[in-house]
């Protein structure tokens, strides 16, 4: 059996990271990267807005989201080009998986 390119991505960040990720822990990941911060602890509220740019980050090659670029404080900010679709939860699932995989080969980190 071919192995998917979803769990191609899940077995090397397991071995990067020693820990299974689901979709919210990568969003976090790729949001925490895209930050370009130092690791520090952060809020409830402020792990969303985190999350929130790792999937306008993954969302915007597919034409929904446009970067604006950076506040004062370094924060990135993107408008809403197109609602994403109302999709059933399997849908979802594979466009946010299709986004992330296409991120993480953008990267170089899955080849």
């Amino acid at each position: 059996m071919m192995i998917s390119e979803w769990q191609l991505l899940q077995n090397k960040l397991k071995e990067r990271f020693d820990s299974e990720m689901d979709h919210d822990a990568i969003l976090f990941m790729i949001g925490l990267q895209e930050l370009n911060k130092s690791y520090q602890k952060y809020k409830k509220d402020q792990k969303l807005e985190v999350m929130h740019i790792g999937v306008c980050t993954v969302m915007e090659p597919y034409g929904f989201y446009e970067y604006k670029g950076r506040d004062e404080e370094g924060w990135p900010h993107w408008e809403l080009k197109e609602k994403i679709p109302h999709l059933d939860a399997k849908q979802q699932n594979k466009l946010m998986s299709d986004a992330i995989i296409d991120y993480f080969k953008k990267t170089g980190f899955l080849e």
